[in-house]
């Protein structure tokens, strides 16, 4: 059984990385992930190579696909901060 752990993500080219092994690990194709996600296999290819991308959308269904989440760390959780007006 692989190891799981948190992989940090501070950059683009971290999410590419992190992506990329999670990919492997599942032992699916990059056209796998694409159809997965409903994204395009080139959006797939970009994105595991680091590309900067605005389509935050298409990043979380890629992520989404390989059974994965993002999150935030050092964030206060929601009931720990007063909800605005």
């Amino acid at each position: 059984m692989q190891k799981l752990a948190l992989q940090p993500v501070d950059s683009p080219q971290d999410l590419g990385l992190a992506l990329y092994r999670a990919r492997k690990a599942l032992g699916l194709t990059q056209a796998d992930v694409a159809l997965a996600a409903g994204v395009g296999l080139r959006f797939v290819v970009e994105l595991e190579a680091g590309k900067t991308t605005v389509r935050l959308n298409k990043v979380l269904q890629v992520v989404q696909a390989l059974g994965a989440r993002l999150g935030m760390q050092g964030v206060p959780l929601a009931d720990d901060v007063a909800e605005e007006a």
